[in-house]
């Protein structure tokens, strides 16, 4: 009797128009066996379906009763089942009660829909990218998406501060073109600054700030991401998506790449709605933006000069003045350039750097400087007055000395 693996084989090639001849040469059985199992009705296995009982088997109404009063924990229920009498192991009552228990890492959660204009949800997510030296840097992606459309917004920068974050909303409004009525995020330390018995202590200047943009901060449940998925999704799809293999010069160049990249995905049929973002935002009843000059307001940040006539910004230095070392500045980011004001008087303007570290000089910096000696302000000296000298005869000199003149 051949094996039942060459039977199969036989049978296989015969099911191909083979004939017993070519599948006895092919095989390396006689043709007559080929023949005899061509022919040859399939048969079942005589094992197949019998299931094989388990020690298990006897408890599992007691099991069953056990995981309708919630009780999954395997070393409790192995206690009880013990008493019972059951002389099985652990890993095959582990492999029944899995098939029973939730899966605690991912709990099922409602699908909200916001109405128009409700809500947007924010986040951070970092991202890793190579220098032309091979040197690995970190750079912080900023992105929020509206609830109702599904419109994304995603902006690299350089920090996760709180400047930079309240910099990124107003460009992720201004983009959208409006405010919504609240804003969803997790406790970031910028915008939650503890928790006390359920209550959140808000961070103030965040609060300072959502009250002039005009929208209501709200975080979500502390462990629960879930309660902000959109968001969650938008980030590893910016992550994993739009990331990956990106060629690009400086920030300045990836963030024109961003958005491009924001609206090509909006412009596409969204998964869940079914809709085209781009076609639902001119929908989303959004709140007016607020005056130019209170947006402007919160793209300033304060800066000390250095004694080297210094100002530190996003982890670059930029030069200004020697004059004005010690001084209090002004500092924005617009248009891809560092401006830097003292008052109205803008001191420098530099074209903004992205790799840290680095020290941007500003031609003319230290003009005058040694003829000063570093100090700005005049010295305290005393003033020279200029004299005038009284023309007299010589009679007034022979008179002073007596004669003696001609003596």
């Amino acid at each position: 009797m051949i094996r039942s693996g060459l039977i199969l084989m036989i049978k296989e090639s015969a099911a191909k128009g083979k004939s017993a001849y070519a599948i006895s040469r092919e095989i390396g059985v006689s043709k007559n066996t080929a023949r005899k199992y061509m022919s040859q009705p399939a048969t079942p296995h005589g094992l197949k379906g019998v299931k094989k009982g388990s020690k298990l088997d006897a408890y599992k109404p007691l099991l069953d009763e056990k995981m309708r009063q919630g009780i999954y924990n395997c070393v409790v229920l192995l206690e009880q089942l013990r008493e019972a009498g059951y002389t099985g192991g652990m890993s095959i009552l582990k492999d029944y009660v899995h098939q029973f228990r939730s899966a605690k890492s991912a709990p099922a959660v409602r699908c909200y829909e916001t109405p128009s204009g409700k809500q947007a949800q924010m986040d951070w997510g970092i991202c890793q990218y190579e220098d032309q030296e091979g040197r690995l840097h970190k750079v912080a992606a900023f992105v929020m998406i509206l609830g109702y459309s599904r419109a994304k917004y995603a902006e690299f920068v350089s920090r996760c501060d709180l400047h930079s974050l309240e910099r990124c909303m107003i460009n992720a409004f201004r983009y959208f073109g409006g405010v919504p009525n609240e804003v969803l995020t997790d406790n970031m330390k910028t915008v939650v600054v503890s928790r006390e018995a359920g209550r959140v202590n808000w961070n103030t200047q965040f609060t300072d700030f959502a009250v002039e943009m005009g929208f209501i901060p709200k975080v979500c449940r502390v462990r629960m991401p879930q309660t902000k998925g959109k968001v969650e999704r938008l980030v590893r799809y910016v992550k994993e998506n739009f990331f990956p293999g990106r060629r690009f010069i400086d920030l300045e160049d990836l963030n024109q790449q961003t958005l491009a990249w924001c609206r090509t995905v909006d412009s596409k049929q969204h998964g869940t709605t079914g809709k085209i973002p781009l076609h639902e935002l001119a929908n989303e009843s959004l709140l007016p933006l607020p005056p130019p000059e209170v947006q402007d307001r919160y793209r300033w940040e304060i800066r000390t000069v250095t004694r080297e006539g210094l100002v530190s910004f996003d982890g670059i230095r930029y030069g200004v003045p020697w004059q004005y070392s010690g001084k209090e500045v002004q500092v924005r980011l617009c248009n891809g350039d560092i401006e830097i004001y003292y008052g109205e008087t803008l001191l420098a303007k530099h074209k903004a750097q992205y790799h840290s570290g680095k020290i941007i000089w500003l031609p003319g910096q230290y003009r005058g400087l040694a003829e000063c000696g570093g100090i700005a302000l005049p010295r305290p000296v005393a003033q020279q007055q200029g004299m005038q000298v009284e023309v007299r005869s010589l009679s007034f000199y022979d008179h002073l000395l007596g004669g003696m003149a001609h003596g």
